[in-house]
């Protein structure tokens, strides 16, 4: 599966904050919809975000409202992401596209590499020298993430990380490196959120429909050039500068109230 090519006329930092609120999601969408940061806000650590009942049954609805054609689309494993939305299971795209449960369908199988497995083991080493920092094993892919470290040490566990994850990659060709928001990964080079996109666009229940996507990652800038190429909608959520998407939501509770989720009092009104 070949990646998607990198969007062409990424918006200026000026550009961003006047992007418009997207519109109603039409009718006859293909939704697909990142995680972390989308749906959910950020939590200090992976395991710590709370999916409120009240989004799952959105979701639910949603996905009947549209025949199906609703998707995750993240950067976590196929497997958390039924974890954390049970007792729900939504068609989706895990380890930024490289894992895909298509509609209907069980998730295959892929062996680890052994390589990985010693990078894993070496990267929780490391991370007991740095306070806060923290390793994710994904199976197939391995985050390493310095959200929690301290202000003071924040940039040079950054720093740490992401040097460490850089000389990993020798021992792991086919291996590439995907920086996101305090995180660093090693994932499979052979897929993207873009590729992952248009290939439930070529089957049913989504071929044929208007494809919206919104993410705030710079791993969701391939599902974004993707879905443009496709006439669709983009969305941006939150303030990052020099995306390619043409609409932009503030935050999380934007997202839940463009959606039509009932408001929780749990998710802070600018929460990211």
């Amino acid at each position: 599966m070949r990646q998607t090519p990198e969007p062409a006329h990424p918006s200026s930092p000026a550009s961003v904050a006047a992007l418009p609120p997207p519109p109603a999601l039409p009718d006859n969408a293909a939704l697909f919809l990142d995680v972390d940061g989308c749906l959910l806000p950020f939590a200090p650590r992976p395991d710590a975000v709370h999916v409120p009942p009240a989004l799952v049954d959105r979701l639910l609805a949603l996905q009947a409202q549209l025949g199906g054609a609703l998707a995750l689309v993240s950067g976590r494993s196929v497997a958390t992401l039924d974890q954390l939305f049970a007792p729900a299971i939504f068609t989706a795209a895990g380890l930024h596209g490289v894992e895909r449960r298509r509609a209907g369908q069980a998730l295959g199988t892929r062996d680890v590499p052994p390589g990985l497995a010693r990078v894993r083991d070496a990267a929780v080493r490391l991370a007991q020298d740095h306070p806060g920092a923290l390793v994710e094993d994904k199976g197939l892919a391995l985050g390493l993430h310095w959200r929690m470290a301290p202000d003071a040490s924040k940039a040079a566990t950054g720093a740490a990380l992401r040097a460490f994850a850089a000389g990993a990659l020798t021992g792991l060709p086919e291996y590439q490196l995907q920086p996101g928001d305090h995180v660093i990964e090693l994932r499979p080079r052979h897929a993207d959120k873009g590729s992952a996109i248009l290939a439930f666009l070529e089957e049913p229940p989504f071929a044929g429909r208007v494809p919206v996507f919104a993410g705030d990652d710079l791993t969701d800038e391939p599902g974004f050039a993707a879905v443009e190429a496709h006439g669709g909608i983009s969305i941006l959520v939150g303030d990052r500068t020099g995306s390619a998407a043409r609409f932009h939501l503030d935050s999380p509770a934007a997202v839940h109230r463009w959606l039509g989720v009932p408001a929780d009092p749990s998710l802070p009104e600018t929460a990211r």
